[in-house]
């Protein structure tokens, strides 16, 4: 059971950080792992000429996410 959504963002600045949600429920990794997908588009932009997702808040790029 997953409790904490961790985004990966890669910034402009070369700086790596990690993102921590707590999850409002326990709930099945691939559950997490979907709703992590969703708030990727919801946040980003994907560029295909780049093959990356940009943060629509301009910070940096959107790496990844995993469940805990």
């Amino acid at each position: 059971m997953a409790k904490t959504l961790v985004i990966l963002i890669l910034l402009f600045d070369g700086t790596l950080i990690q993102e921590r949600y707590d999850l409002s429920r326990s709930m099945d990794v691939h559950d997490c792992l979907a709703l992590g997908t969703d708030h990727r588009e919801a946040v980003s932009t994907y560029n295909p000429n780049k093959n990356a997702w940009f943060l629509n808040d301009g910070r940096g790029t959107w790496q990844g996410h995993m469940c805990e």
